[in-house]
């Protein structure tokens, strides 16, 4: 026996067929995690946007609405209501497509709602008649489409991303 260690043949052949196998076994793997495991059917959260409202209305300073039911097949995903500097309540909403719809309100002007939540470059529409009441439509042009209202000290909106118009207007009407 040597007293030296064991040698053996390094070559650009040896490394490219190891490298080979290497990615074979992760392809493999990925391949195998890919047929075993399942997504969630739907890993966005309902919540119960109800229990939020009583509190949110006793400490907001402006008029917040909600809509007492969400429309077939619709539910509630995020709620939040911010007290003072600046209040804020904040509704989101999937509609039974999946789509997003925003009910943001509080004592912000028109415009700066607009440019947080649908776009800075947001293109003002004819307005609608919802509920009795003249509301600003806005969109953009990733598919946003917003309606916008004043009264008093507080704005509204609600913006849907790729929802169509006569679903916002519906939900709009809803707000109480």
């Amino acid at each position: 026996m040597s007293g030296q260690a064991g040698r053996y043949q390094r070559s650009a052949g040896g490394m490219a067929g190891a490298m080979i196998v290497l990615v074979l076994l992760i392809l493999g793997w990925v391949g195998f995690r890919a047929l075993t495991s399942r997504e969630p059917a739907n890993p966005v959260e309902t919540i119960d946007y109800h229990r939020e409202v009583p509190v949110a209305k006793k400490t907001a300073t402006f008029d917040l609405v909600v809509p007492p039911r969400l429309p077939t097949g619709w539910r509630a995903t995020t709620v939040d209501f911010t007290d003072a500097p600046d209040q804020h309540w904040h509704l989101g909403v999937l509609t039974d497509r999946g789509r997003y719809v925003g009910l943001e309100q509080g004592d912000q002007p028109v415009i700066v709602l607009v440019h947080k939540y649908v776009d800075d470059a947001a293109k003002r529409g004819k307005p609608v008649e919802v509920g009795g009441s003249s509301w600003s439509t806005y969109t953009d042009s990733g598919g946003d489409t917003a309606l916008v209202r004043r009264s008093g000290k507080t704005t509204t909106l609600v913006v849907g991303h790729e929802v169509p118009r006569s679903d916002l207007i519906s939900y709009t009407s809803s707000l109480r």
